[in-house]
């Protein structure tokens, strides 16, 4: 079963949202890369085409499939809604019916001469709302008298 609301997975299926993926290398250094082509396959699980076999989110994500270690994917709509999903790669596809997949859309947008070098797949484990309203409220709700000191200080008008 999926751990992804539906408002979730129409934001990852929106063309219009920016789509990013989030690694760390062996010293823990973070390294985000774009990903529009992030995906929901049927059985819930995320999946994005790596274009470069050398790339440092492909080493990173190697490094995460030995060692148990979470990625993070962000997801923001045009209107600033915004998931933070942690999960785990699960596999690294680089041949059969999901690599014929995401090889023949790059090669449709970015031409004959495309390629890519796999796709991964991501169980997500965890999804957490960071739009603001969301966030601040519940940080209002945990920490009630954690305040700015201008806060009541300035006035809007």
């Amino acid at each position: 079963m999926s751990k992804l609301s539906k408002e979730v997975v129409d934001l990852i299926k929106d063309c219009a949202s920016i789509k990013i993926v989030t690694t760390t290398d062996e010293n823990g250094n973070p390294h985000a890369a774009f990903k529009g082509c992030l995906t929901v396959l049927e059985d819930g699980n995320l999946a994005f085409a790596e274009t470069l076999e050398g790339s440092q989110n492909n080493i990173n994500l190697v490094r995460s499939l030995w060692f148990d270690k979470n990625v993070q994917l962000t997801v923001r709509g045009k209107d600033g809604k915004t998931f933070q999903i942690k999960g785990k790669p699960y596999k690294y596809s680089y041949t059969g019916p999901l690599y014929k997949k995401f090889y023949l859309a790059a090669r449709k947008k970015r031409g004959q001469d495309s390629e890519i070098s796999g796709v991964w797949v991501i169980v997500p484990e965890e999804v957490r709302d960071e739009t603001y309203e969301a966030r601040k409220k519940i940080e209002d709700e945990l920490h009630p008298f954690f305040r700015h000191f201008d806060r009541e200080s300035v006035l809007v008008k």
